[in-house]
C-alpha cells in the first residue's frame, strides 16, 4: 500500500519541530493521548472545541512521520472509539451475561472496524496528487464526511460517534445542522480541524491568512444560520408526562417483576394530568395481544380518566402471528375494529434485535441473557400517531441516530418523540451520547424532540436542540413540561436525505482527483 507523502520542507512548521514529532518518545503518546481525549468533546462534557483541536494534533503529527500516516490513524481512531464506545462491554458481560473472555474481543469489534474508515480517507488522501494545503484544507473533510456517511449505512449502519455530534447543540456549528443534518456538520468540524493544522504547516502567510479567514466565516455562519427559524409554531400546546420507570434490566423480564412494573407505571400515570402521556420502549414487558384486556384497558381507562392520551412501549406480534415487533401503542385512540395505532421499530440493532448469520453466530446467544433478539421490522413509512392535539412521530433507541429516516415521519408530525430502554449500557455515559443524538433530530427538523426512557436521559428537547428539562438517570419519576406543536420544513428536510452532500462532495473530490491528475 504506497501513498504520497508530505515533504518536510512545504512546512512552516519546521525541520526541528517535525524531527521533535517524529521521535517515538513524542509521537506515539502525543497520538494516544489526543485519542483518549476525543469523549471529552462528546456528551455529558461538551467540550465541542476540542474536537477541532484533535483533529489539527492528529493531521500534524501524521505530517511528522507520513510514511506511518495510515497505519498511525488507525490506532488514533482505534483507541478513540474504544474510550467513546466502551459501555458495549457493560451490555454484553454485565446485563447479558457473555463472559469476560468473550465479551473484551467482541467489544472491540466494533471500534475495530469503525477505525477502518478514518483510516481508509487518509490512504485515499494519499492517492490525489494537489498541493498539501488542497489536500488537507479541502479533501480531508470531504473524504472524512463521505466516511462518515458510509459507515452510517454500511452494515445496516452505525450512526453512534459521527464527529458531527460533538458539536450539538452548544457549538455555532450546530447551526450547519438544520441546513444539511449531521453530516453537513460534521464536514464544518473537520474543516476546522483542518484549517487549524494549515495555520501551522503552511508555509506561505497567504496560506495562513486563507485558512484564518476560513475559520472565521464558517464559525460565523454557524452563529448566523443558528439564529435562523426554518419552522414555525403552529399555535397548538400540550402537556406531556414522559415516564422514568427505572426498572433493572435484570428484572425487566422475569414474570415476578411484571405486576410490580405494571404497577409502578400505572401510578405514574395516574401522578399526572398532562394531556400526553407517553412510556417507554418495552414499559409493559410482554406481548400485547398476551395481555389479559381488563389489564390493558386498565392503562386506558386510568389515562382517559385523567383527560391524558397515552402511548406506551410493548412488544407486539405482527398480524400474521409469524413474528414480533418492537412497538409504540396509543392506548387512549378511538381504534379501528381492535386494532389501536401503533409505531414500529423498522431498524434495528444487529446483534441485539435480531441475530445476522445466525447460522454462523446463533451460538452465542446461548451464553446471554437477551430476550427477543428476533425482532421483525416495522416497515419505512409509517405515520405519526395522534395523541391529543398532536401529530407525533416516533422513533424507538437506537432509531434516533439516523436522521434521514426521521425525515418523512417529520414532515407530517408537530412534535418528535423518542422512548429507549438504556438500562442495558447501565450508569455509563451512553444515555447522554443517545440525548444528544436526540438533540440533534430537533435541531434537523426544528421540533420539540420529547424521551421517555427506562433509566435516563428523559428530556424534552426544544426546536434549537437545547434541553430545556430532563430527568436525573437512574430514578423512577415523570418529568412534566409543556410543548408547542410546530409545522413547516428545514432545508436539510426539503433535501430529503443526506444524499445530496455526499453526491456534491463526490464530484468535488473527482474534479480535484482528475485536475491533479492532468496537470501530472
Amino acid at each position: 500500500m504506497t501513498n504520497q507523502v508530505d515533504m518536510p520542507e512545504q512546512h512552516s512548521f519546521g525541520m526541528k519541530y517535525h524531527a521533535v514529532l517524529a521521535r517515538a518518545w513524542v509521537y506515539w503518546p502525543l497520538l494516544l493521548l489526543s485519542a483518549t481525549l476525543v469523549p471529552f468533546a462528546f456528551a455529558p462534557y461538551y467540550h465541542y472545541w476540542l474536537l477541532p483541536v484533535l483533529l489539527a494534533v492528529l493531521l500534524i503529527l501524521q505530517t511528522a512521520r507520513p510514511q506511518w500516516r495510515v497505519r498511525s490513524v488507525y490506532l488514533w481512531a482505534l483507541t478513540a472509539y474504544t474510550v467513546l464506545l466502551h459501555w458495549i462491554d457493560i451490555a454484553l458481560h454485565d446485563i447479558a451475561g457473555l463472559p469476560q473472555f468473550l465479551a473484551w474481543p467482541l467489544t472491540m469489534l466494533l471500534p475495530a472496524y469503525l477505525a477502518i474508515y478514518p483510516a481508509l480517507v487518509f490512504w485515499l488522501l494519499g492517492k490525489f496528487s494537489c498541493s498539501n494545503t488542497i489536500r488537507h484544507t479541502v479533501v480531508l473533510p470531504l473524504l472524512w464526511t463521505l466516511a462518515e456517511f458510509a459507515r452510517e449505512r454500511a452494515l445496516t449502519g452505525f450512526g453512534w460517534g459521527i464527529w458531527g455530534y460533538s458539536q450539538i447543540a452548544d457549538s455555532a456549528l450546530a447551526g450547519f445542522a438544520p441546513v444539511g443534518g449531521i453530516f453537513l456538520v460534521t464536514l464544518a468540524t473537520v474543516a476546522s480541524g483542518a484549517w487549524l493544522a494549515e495555520l501551522l504547516l503552511a508555509k506561505r502567510n497567504k496560506i495562513r491568512i486563507g485558512c484564518g479567514v476560513s475559520l472565521i466565516s464558517v464559525w460565523l455562519l454557524g452563529i448566523i444560520l443558528s439564529q435562523c427559524n426554518f419552522t414555525q409554531a403552529d399555535g397548538t400546546h400540550a402537556t406531556v408526562a414522559l415516564a422514568q420507570g427505572n426498572i433493572p434490566q435484570s428484572l425487566k423480564w422475569d414474570d415476578r417483576s411484571l405486576q410490580p412494573t405494571l404497577q409502578r407505571y400505572l401510578d405514574q400515570i395516574a401522578s399526572t394530568h398532562a394531556s400526553i402521556v407517553i412510556l417507554p420502549e418495552t414499559a409493559i414487558p410482554v406481548m400485547r395481544q398476551d395481555m389479559p384486556p381488563e389489564q390493558l384497558d386498565l392503562f386506558t381507562r386510568l389515562a382517559r380518566k385523567h383527560g391524558s392520551a397515552l402511548a406506551a412501549g410493548i412488544p407486539q406480534y405482527t398480524e400474521d402471528g409469524t413474528g414480533y415487533l418492537n412497538a409504540v401503542v396509543n392506548f387512549t385512540a378511538s381504534p379501528s375494529g381492535a386494532r389501536l395505532p401503533y409505531y414500529a421499530k423498522n431498524h434495528l440493532v444487529p446483534f441485539g434485535e435480531y441475530i445476522p448469520l445466525p447460522l454462523f453466530l446463533g451460538w452465542l446467544y446461548r451464553w446471554m441473557d437477551m430476550p427477543l433478539a428476533g425482532f421483525s421490522r416495522g416497515g419505512s413509512v409509517q405515520a405519526p400517531l395522534e395523541l391529543a392535539n398532536q401529530r407525533v412521530a416516533f422513533n424507538i433507541c437506537y432509531e434516533d441516530g439516523f436522521g434521514d429516516e426521521l425525515i418523512a415521519a417529520a414532515s407530517q408530525a408537530s412534535l418528535l418523540a423518542n422512548v429507549s430502554n438504556m438500562a442495558w449500557y447501565g450508569h455509563s455515559h451512553a444515555m447522554e451520547q443517545h440525548l444528544q443524538q436526540s438533540q440533534a433530530r430537533a435541531l434537523e427538523t426544528g421540533r420539540y424532540m420529547v424521551r421517555a426512557t427506562n433509566t435516563g436521559m428523559t428530556a424534552i428537547i426544544n426546536p434549537k436542540g437545547q434541553v430545556v428539562a430532563y430527568l436525573k438517570p437512574d430514578t423512577a419519576a415523570v418529568l412534566e413540561g409543556e410543548i408547542a406543536g410546530y409545522q413547516g420544513s428545514t432545508p436539510y428536510m426539503w433535501l430529503g436525505s443526506s444524499w445530496p452532500l455526499a453526491f456534491i462532495s463526490l464530484f468535488l473530490l473527482f474534479i480535484i482527483y482528475v485536475y491533479g491528475r492532468c496537470r501530472h
